[in-house]
């Protein structure tokens, strides 16, 4: 696929995301990580990850494990868009009784395989999956989506350290580094410094990118040469990305998207 397809994917699910948020009314979304992370979503699911919505349970399926909880707005809509969700269930997101809740719970045949929302957790559990992979020998690949706010917790680095020491080649984790968190910008909470150094320090191949540039986040992806050694892409974002009055305002982690708001935001993204 090519990247003006890819992009094209990307404007589809931030549509579409800002669509199912609308319709959630009081129950509110956690609009600005999911915003943020649409380009990595899109360039995963069309362009890196093998899967397949007519095989979802196979073993040799490679492995997202969304450690990042509250980037389901991101989550979903590649679900949707590449098989795996359909239009009715999408459409019932955060609605009560409905299954797709705020941080997305394990399915394998929704192609959903870690129930997300307690941070730091994703990590150490792609860990255990990718050492499984490794000593049933089989080739796929566990990708894992943190987020920086996230990187504040020590099982983070205690999980880092075991990948690195068990020379975890097949795992792949992707921080959505948009510098926001529930409480504020993560330089004042917790500041991580370089989080590409500190992965390099712990045994990771590491690179840094444009986390909404799908050409950068596809050469990133494809870059990889170091053999024996997990793999970090540290990608820089912008919460809420797309919609001016969300971009780096922190009360937009979770809120209600007024129908004015949700019009103005979709002519945002329409002329972007």
């Amino acid at each position: 696929m090519n990247i003006v397809q890819i992009k094209k994917i990307s404007y589809e699910m931030r549509k579409r995301a800002l669509d199912i948020a609308f319709k959630a009314g009081k129950n509110g979304a956690h609009l600005g990580g999911g915003l943020s992370a649409i380009e990595i979503f899109s360039v995963l699911y069309s362009e890196i990850m093998k899967i397949d919505p007519n095989n979802r349970e196979s073993e040799s399926r490679d492995r997202l494990i969304v450690s990042k909880g509250h980037c389901v707005l991101a989550y979903y809509t590649a679900l949707n868009r590449f098989g795996f969700l359909s239009d009715k269930e999408i459409e019932q997101f955060e609605q009560n009784g409905a299954f797709l809740h705020g941080h997305a719970t394990r399915s394998l045949f929704r192609g959903i395989e870690f129930s997300g929302g307690s941070l730091g957790m994703g990590l150490p559990f792609a860990v255990g999956v990718a050492m499984a992979l490794k000593r049933k020998q089989l080739s796929a690949k566990v990708y894992c989506v943190i987020g920086d706010g996230e990187c504040d917790e020590g099982s983070i680095w205690e999980a880092a350290m075991c990948a690195a020491h068990y020379h975890l080649d097949n795992l792949v984790v992707i921080v959505d580094k948009n510098g926001l968190q529930y409480d504020g910008s993560t330089e004042a909470v917790m500041n991580t410094l370089s989080l590409k150094n500190k992965f390099a320090a712990f045994g990771f191949e590491a690179q840094e990118v444009d986390g909404h540039s799908e050409q950068d986040l596809v050469t990133a992806f494809n870059g990889f040469q170091e053999e024996n050694k997990p793999k970090v892409i540290v990608a820089f974002t912008v919460k809420g990305k797309g919609v001016s009055f969300m971009e780096n305002v922190k009360e937009w982690h979770h809120a209600i998207l007024s129908e004015k708001q949700y019009q103005q935001a979709l002519l945002e993204i329409s002329q972007s």
